[in-house]
């Protein structure tokens, strides 16, 4: 049986040999620093791992200790962060390294346990640091292991139960080598990136092959199984350029306990049922910032998809009229000057507008990315 052969480790020499011979030379596996496997491992939360590298190399040239980052304003992590999505990571992250520094003498949990205590670490993320940075016998469970498991052991549950998630990690807690779980869960890893991909996986290549049930049975294409996804929704939603007289523009920032918090943004909102784009921003810029705009020709449209939802964003040129600036749906507001705007960390949607002020004209923008 799967298990049987599991819970005797027969996987780990195959593995290993693999692993050892074609493990990806990425900058976070050359070194065991606690607060750089950290980072990594946030910010390869739900990214790919071609699009972290840049992120992670820029971050740690601006941030390269844990004292480092908690010394400096949210406004520049979030900066530095720019482009990269969900933001709630981020945010976490910043908050957890304060603690660290104000509550722990600086010094970073080496359990699961203490780790989990920390603003923005999970079971995953626990077990990776745990296991990568301080040698803890953990396991870890994600995307790429779930469809490993789900392959070898061909577990025929829909993995988005809880119950089939709490077998997935007992078979990887089974699985996990003494003295060598860091290695062993990068592998596995590693394994489910390159060779054990959703599509068309590489098992002539794959190194467990042999004990894969998965594909003993031809159904590998079919594991692992899971809740076909609901339609994703879509919303309109309206921005504005504000000028006023002097050129300068207004810019608001998000509450930080919203989705994309601390953020800054061209005002605006969701258009409601049968009301016009120009009636939308109108009175969303009201609600927010209780000031009257007159709302001229559109700059941009920007298509883009979250996680569970899509907008299409239209961006107005618009004219200050009258009333004061109050952060009544907002965290605060600044009127700035276009070449200030770079100083501040936007959503992708938001430099999608500021690309199109810079050049000046009308555009339509199609843009896939996952702010949080």
């Amino acid at each position: 049986m799967i298990h049987s052969m599991m819970d005797h480790a027969q996987l780990h020499a195959p593995l290993f040999e693999w692993f050892d011979r074609s493990r990806a030379d990425y900058p976070w596996r050359r070194t065991s620093d606690p607060y750089t496997v950290w980072v990594s491992e946030i910010m390869l939360q739900q990214t790919r791992v071609a699009s972290v590298i840049p992120y992670y190399e820029r971050f740690l040239e601006r941030f390269p200790t844990l004292a480092d980052l908690a010394a400096a304003p949210l406004d520049d992590v979030l900066k530095r962060w720019e482009g990269l999505g969900y933001y709630s990571r981020a945010r976490n992250l910043h908050r957890a390294v304060r603690i660290i520094v104000d509550e722990l003498q600086g010094q970073i949990p080496s359990t699961v346990e203490g780790l989990r205590n920390l603003p923005g670490i999970g079971r995953y993320t626990a077990g990776a640091i745990a296991s990568i940075a301080f040698g803890v016998d953990a396991p870890v469970v994600d995307g790429n292991i779930i469809r490993v498991l789900s392959r070898l052991a061909d577990i025929t549950e829909d993995v988005g139960k809880s119950s089939t998630q709490s077998h997935i990690w007992e078979i990887a807690s089974s699985l996990v080598p003494s003295g060598r779980a860091g290695s062993w869960n990068e592998a596995l890893m590693e394994l489910g990136n390159r060779i054990c991909t959703p599509r068309a996986p590489d098992c002539g290549n794959c190194p467990l092959a042999d004990f894969c049930q998965a594909q003993k049975l031809g159904v590998q294409e079919f594991r692992p199984v899971k809740t076909p996804k609901s339609p994703t929704p879509h919303y309109d939603v309206t921005a504005g350029v504000i000028r006023r007289g002097d050129g300068r523009l207004l810019i608001a920032q998000r509450p930080t306990t919203a989705m994309l918090g601390g953020l800054w943004e061209f005002p605006g909102g969701k258009r409601e049922k049968d009301e016009s784009l120009i009636e939308c921003l109108q009175r969303e810029i009201r609600e927010e910032l209780g000031i009257e705009i007159r709302v001229g020709p559109q700059i941009t449209t920007v298509r883009h998809a979250y996680s569970h939802f899509r907008i299409t964003l239209y961006a107005f040129d618009c004219q200050y009229v009258e009333g004061e600036p109050q952060a009544i749906g907002c965290a605060a507001w600044e009127w700035v000057s276009p070449s200030d705007l770079e100083r501040y960390a936007f959503p992708v949607t938001d430099q999608k507008i500021i690309a199109a002020i810079n050049n000046g004209g009308q555009t339509s923008m199609d843009f896939h990315n996952r702010d949080a």
